[in-house]
């Protein structure tokens, strides 16, 4: 939830969504439109779908265990759906407590800004070997990989309000498209259409949200091809 998702949006989602699916076999049981209404209103909803994936496939890589849980190995970690360096690096960090290199946003601004103050356009590439430097350091030096990624992120928040974003002079740094009138509105707006009104055809649901019936059967042939909807003749529900 935590991916492109500010803290302060996601913890009221988080305590809903583990109110509604309390376990990785509660959530990899439940119906995907279950799923994606718990999660509507947080965005990028592909995020729910490969969450629900990498539940099921770790209740079915576990089947045999009482509890299924995550795997703790970083390369394991990275096989599952929707898990890329960033959050695996972090799984291993907060929930299991091992060193790891996490670079995310406020990481990436303490670094930027104690490491390359003067410089503009600095890629990731240079900035990750100095995480994991300073994570195996910290490591060394007894100090928890908890406490020292807290102290990382907290550090990031701080200069953030204190100082010009050093995230600006990141490569990768951008600003996201106004949502408003956007192709992902679109996607959000038909996806809970179908949720509330399934066996509704394209050009039914086009014309209840205003929307020309070329571009929502598209939008809606690309939700398919995603996972979130399917096709049965001219109805459309979810998949």
């Amino acid at each position: 939830m935590l991916q492109q998702t500010q803290v302060t949006r996601v913890v009221p989602y988080y305590e809903r969504w583990l109110a509604d699916f309390p376990t990785l076999d509660a959530l990899a049981a439940a119906p995907l439109e279950a799923v994606l209404r718990t999660w509507q209103g947080l965005g990028y909803n592909r995020r729910a779908i490969a969450l629900k994936r990498l539940a099921e496939q770790v209740a079915a890589e576990t089947a045999r265990a009482c509890v299924p849980e995550l795997p703790r190995d970083r390369n394991a970690l990275l096989a599952l759906p929707g898990v890329g360096p960033a959050t695996a690096a972090g799984v291993r960090a907060f929930a299991f407590g091992e060193p790891d290199a996490y670079l995310e946003t406020n990481v990436r601004a303490v670094f930027l800004h104690e490491l390359f103050a003067d410089a503009e356009g600095v890629p990731d590439r240079a900035i990750a070997p100095l995480v994991a430097e300073a994570a195996a350091c910290a490591e060394a030096s007894g100090i928890d990989s908890r406490a020292w990624n807290y102290a990382l992120l907290d550090y990031g928040a701080y200069l953030k309000r204190t100082v010009p974003n050093p995230s600006r002079r990141s490569a990768h740094h951008g600003r996201q498209s106004a949502f408003e009138g956007s192709r992902r509105q679109k996607r959000s707006r038909l996806l809970r259409a179908v949720m509330d009104a399934p066996g509704s055809s394209a050009e039914e649901l086009a014309t209840g949200l205003a929307l020309d019936a070329g571009e929502a059967l598209g939008i809606l042939e690309d939700l398919a091809a995603e996972g979130f909807v399917a096709r049965d003749g001219e109805s459309w529900q979810v998949g």
